[in-house]
């Protein structure tokens, strides 16, 4: 199957089923001499993987991620890496009932239509489970983009359904298990998945994260725009519809006296343009936020068809997310970290002699 590996100077390629008997991938292009070990990645997995709420799948997996190639004494040697997440926990039995018929809103049809075979199990290569690679090769990324330019990625749930959840400060974000940016409206939320639940339906999330510490200059015009790169690789997120880049679709309504930043010898007033200019980074954090669809794998009778095109009800049991964007923030950080790790790379190789007489203008605070 072929659109398995994102990145040009940093490639990662992304191998597995979701009840296979493992997942991975391989990152071609680290840079050597990283200090690096499972521990630097494991973090990363813990944050993702299921099982960690009532409000998410309750499929039990460890996702203990193994390094088997381009680590030598602590270090990396420059070489691919291979990252490995051995599979524990399936329980195919749980899909029997889908192997002639297609969930509505699910891969199920189009992967049949495609390539005329498919994996019904947990949905094979079109399961969310297979963004534990992405997290463990994005948290390679975020080491060495820490380590080199100081660089954070920050990501946090903003909106639940129709409940729009405020900002109230980063450092709730790793206190509750929406990744939500926000103490005070907790209980409400746990209430509204615990109703869910009962009925058996899902829901959709919007998702925010933002990269601070990067540099300007990143991002190569015109099709290989700094936030083409960032859509294309969201779009690649299981669930995923709609990707902003700053202001995004508000932007319509806005003039171009507001929408456009103005710059100061002090930095940027604001940013609009969530630090992309012309597909190139001005030196202000990256704000990014995607839209997430609800689950299709839900309990609820729906109308279908089976393969030979006969009316169907269709019924998904098992373990699912009612919300999926309940666990794709550090999906979305990793995301945009590889992407940066790329362009940096890129950057690197053809303007790293650039040098300008004045000093890079001072990014503004964050939105």
């Amino acid at each position: 199957m072929s659109g398995s590996t994102l990145g040009e100077l940093f490639r990662v390629t992304n191998f597995g089923e979701s009840h296979g008997p493992a997942i991975g991938c391989v990152i071609d292009g680290c840079p050597p001499g990283l200090a690096l070990s499972e521990a630097d990645i494991q973090p990363e997995l813990d944050r993702r993987r299921p099982g960690t709420s009532r409000h998410v799948t309750q499929r039990n997996e460890a996702d203990a991620v193994e390094i088997l190639s381009g680590v030598y004494e602590g270090q990396t040697t420059g070489t691919p890496i291979c990252l490995l997440i051995r599979n524990t926990d399936q329980r195919s039995k749980d899909y029997g009932n889908l192997l002639d018929t297609f969930r509505p809103g699910h891969a199920d049809y189009a992967y049949w239509r495609k390539y005329g075979v498919r994996d019904p199990r947990g949905g094979g290569r079109s399961s969310a489970r297979l963004t534990a690679p992405t997290v463990a090769a994005g948290a390679v990324a975020k080491k060495w983009l820490q380590h080199k330019h100081g660089m954070r990625f920050i990501g946090w749930m903003s909106a639940l359904g129709a409940t729009e959840i405020p900002f109230e400060g980063f450092e709730h974000i790793p206190n509750n298990p929406f990744f939500a940016a926000n103490a005070s409206l907790i209980p409400e939320l746990e209430a509204q998945m615990d109703q869910l639940r009962r009925d058996g339906d899902s829901i959709g999330a919007r998702i925010s994260v933002i990269a601070q510490g990067v540099p300007a200059g990143l991002g190569e015009p015109l099709f290989d725009r700094l936030d083409a790169d960032i859509a294309h690789a969201m779009m690649g997120l299981n669930a995923v519809k709609g990707v902003e880049i700053g202001d995004g679709f508000r932007s319509i309504a806005q003039r171009g006296s507001e929408h456009g930043d103005e710059l100061t010898p002090e930095g940027f007033t604001s940013n609009h343009a969530g630090g992309v200019l012309g597909g190139v980074s001005t030196g202000q954090d990256l704000v990014v936020s995607l839209a997430i669809k609800p689950t299709s794998s839900i309990r609820v009778p729906r109308a279908s068809i089976d393969r030979a095109g006969h009316l169907a009800t269709v019924q998904t049991f098992g373990r699912h997310d009612p919300c999926v964007g309940i666990r794709a923030t550090p999906i979305a950080e990793a995301l945009l970290a590889l992407v940066v790790m790329d362009h940096v790379l890129r950057h690197r190789a053809q303007c790293g002699d650039v040098e300008l007489p004045l000093p890079q203008i001072p990014a503004s605070a964050p939105r």
